[in-house]
């Protein structure tokens, strides 16, 4: 009824009328009295504390429930004198365990005014409950442990441009770090933490074309292959694309043929998007452009080319690569020629891309549901409140609902 475990004592239950909730008086075993509360080591005691604590515990229908004990302080030879461990809270916690994993399991699912009001604590109190419970996951568990091949994105978390740099595990699908900036000075943390041995074992690194994640990589991983993600290599010529349909727009416009340019703006999703997911009205649209404008026509055929490119993957993906290159440097068309050298530059990534089949599609997925989560628990003061709470829903971190089993 109160989360306590076997190793708790319960020495009474009383109400209290003035603050109307139930009283557990309670004291640890004698097998997990004296230890420390970091390192759970038994240890000397030193004094008797500041007395009496109390730790708020699951609510008890509409009353609220305390846990009232002992807090003396031992004595530890690696953390000097700190507040003994008790088996029923996290060190350094003022609720219990049973209710922190309650606040952590809706943090992850609820809105933070529905936590706020149902559980009756302060937003700043989850952010605090979040960081513990992660915390207490990655001590058992070393989320850096046994990397391989890895995904690295940056993800906006708040208007002024602020981001935080993600990192993936493609073989278990979590997210095992994650830092606010998007620099090299960030990267490079990651890899200070990770370690030159295990730096070294990195076979894979998945990322976009941005220099400063390349310089990073070959700087800390020597073994590493570099994927280039296949999704911004189509969207480079997807945003090429864009530049000829508002050059083509502006020219028609200028030389007053209004209703021309007016058929060209309503075009954009027409050529944007895939040709399977064509309306029949985009359908019909795409087949005029075809008709009227030859040179717009072409750089759509050579968006889709470079589709078709990371659609066949392997030799054939790279032979087809070949020819597009060819075809952009002599398409006379300006942003598909610089699209062509700029492919050319980081060719060595989109080979390695088409031979292992890997791209940045589950990073995206996870900068998809960081988001979702954002929204969900709207309120965060700083990016490591944030950077917790996803840790505990994509990092696998995240306790199951006391009582119940994990999912």
């Amino acid at each position: 009824m109160f989360g306590v475990e076997k190793s708790t004592v319960i020495d009474g239950v009383e109400f209290e009328e003035e603050s109307e909730s139930i009283v557990v008086s309670v004291r640890p075993r004698k097998g997990a009295n004296q230890r420390c509360g970091v390192c759970q080591r038994r240890c000397p005691r030193y004094d008797h504390g500041e007395g009496r604590r109390r730790w708020r515990g699951p609510d008890l229908g509409l009353l609220r429930s305390f846990l009232e004990a002992d807090a003396p302080r031992v004595t530890c030879g690696e953390h000097g004198v700190v507040v003994a461990s008790v088996p029923w809270a996290r060190h350094g916690a003022r609720h219990t365990t049973v209710f922190e994993d309650t606040v952590a399991w809706m943090a992850t699912r609820t809105s933070k005014s529905t936590l706020e009001v149902l559980l009756r604590i302060a937003w700043r109190t989850v952010g605090a409950i979040v960081a513990r419970v992660v915390a207490e996951g990655v001590a058992a568990r070393d989320p850096l442990a046994g990397l391989r091949r890895i995904g690295i994105d940056e993800i906006s978390y708040k208007k002024g441009h602020r981001y935080i740099t993600i990192v993936v595990d493609h073989d278990t699908g979590r997210l095992v770090w994650a830092a606010p900036g998007r620099d090299r000075k960030t990267l490079n943390a990651f890899f200070t933490a990770l370690g030159e041995s295990r730096c070294a074992a990195v076979t894979h690194v998945s990322a976009d074309a941005a220099q400063w994640i390349a310089d990073e990589v070959a700087a800390h991983c020597p073994n590493a292959v570099r994927c280039a993600d296949a999704f911004h290599i189509v969207a480079w010529a997807g945003d090429a694309l864009d530049q000829v349909r508002r050059d083509t727009w502006n020219a028609a416009r200028k030389g007053g043929m209004s209703v021309h340019a007016r058929d060209l703006k309503g075009a954009r999703y027409a050529l944007w998007k895939n040709p399977e997911n064509l309306t029949d009205r985009q359908q019909a649209k795409l087949a005029w452009v075809a008709k009227v404008n030859h040179q717009l026509f072409r750089a759509y055929l050579l968006k889709e080319q470079l589709r078709e490119v990371f659609a066949l993957k392997g030799e054939e993906g790279k032979q087809l690569l070949d020819r597009w290159l060819s075809w952009a440097r002599r398409c006379r068309i300006p942003s598909f020629v610089e699209l062509g050298r700029r492919i050319s530059k980081h060719r060595q990534a989109i080979d390695a891309t088409l031979d292992h089949r890997l791209s940045n599609g589950l990073v995206e997925s996870t900068n998809t549901k960081i988001r979702l989560l954002t929204r969900i628990a709207f309120g965060f003061k700083s990016p490591e409140a944030m950077i917790a709470l996803a840790m505990l829903n994509l990092g696998g971190y995240c306790p199951p609902l006391p009582d119940r089993q994990a999912a």
